[in-house]
């Protein structure tokens, strides 16, 4: 089937990807007091704790506005680990639909993400809110660039989610590596910490002395998209185009690889199921 068969079938089941993305909602906040109302604590409670260990015990590395400073990128943060933890499982936890019932597999990694993203969106009400409490401006950079990067980042995420969702077929490992790495990629990416600190450090590696604030940047693009949310929501500027261009550049390319993985091995994860 060529790509533009599958993005037409894609397509005619929107319908299923909408009701998945709302099964996945309501099955998050299923049996809970609080409902929707979760997606603005959990941050809010996050936040918290961060802001009295870096303003209170760590004043070297606070910043001004740390609440709105945490939040811009933390919650971009979760948005990435939450879309990529359910992602990954979603063909497995779906097996007997999977087994009994034609439908565009990629369906199940994409309605977890945009599941995700659902929440992901609820939670910038709180940081909107903070922004107004401390006095920061919403400036017109907000509603220009925010979406464009929140589309690169969902481009990013699907694409990781399609990849990895598809190797944990075959591969029931992949999620208790997924975990160990997402741990070891949170302390690489600028989210609690200034990206400063390392502005002019230099790492040897085999010999070869290389710029940490560049190959961060380069080979992280977590940490380009934190960059991308704090100069909007934080800095009230826009995001330098050529840095913009690149890092969409790598989240687009990134939805390609890994969706072209996922359509390879798709037609197999019936016998393997």
């Amino acid at each position: 089937m060529s790509l533009r068969q599958r993005l037409a079938d894609l397509y005619a089941y929107r319908e299923l990807l909408r009701q998945l993305v709302l099964r996945d909602l309501k099955a998050r906040y299923k049996n809970s007091a609080l409902g929707f109302l979760w997606s603005l604590l959990n941050p809010l409670g996050t936040m918290l704790v961060f802001g009295v260990v870096f303003t209170v015990l760590l004043t070297d590395y606070s910043k001004a506005y740390y609440p709105v400073y945490l939040l811009s990128a933390l919650l971009p943060w979760n948005f990435l680990v939450g879309g990529l933890t359910s992602g990954t499982a979603s063909v497995l936890s779906n097996t007997p639909l999977v087994r009994k019932v034609y439908f565009p597999r990629e369906v199940l990694p994409i309605s977890t993400v945009l599941a995700h993203l659902v929440n992901f969106l609820l939670a910038l009400i709180p940081l909107f809110l903070m922004m107004l409490v401390l006095g920061l401006p919403f400036t017109r950079w907000i509603i220009l660039y925010l979406p464009l990067v929140i589309l690169a980042q969902v481009a990013f995420v699907a694409g990781l989610a399609l990849l990895l969702s598809a190797v944990n077929v075959f591969y029931r490992d992949t999620q208790m590596i997924l975990e160990v790495l997402t741990l070891a990629w949170f302390f690489l990416t600028p989210i609690f910490w200034p990206i400063e600190l390392i502005r002019d450090r230099v790492v040897t590696v085999l010999g070869m002395d290389f710029n940490a604030y560049v190959w961060l940047n380069r080979l992280n693009p977590m940490a380009s998209l934190a960059a991308a949310y704090r100069d909007i929501l934080y800095s009230g500027s826009p995001v330098g185009l050529d840095f913009f261009a690149r890092t969409a550049v790598t989240c687009v390319a990134v939805l390609v690889v890994g969706y072209w993985v996922f359509t390879r091995l798709s037609p197999r994860f019936g016998e393997e199921l």
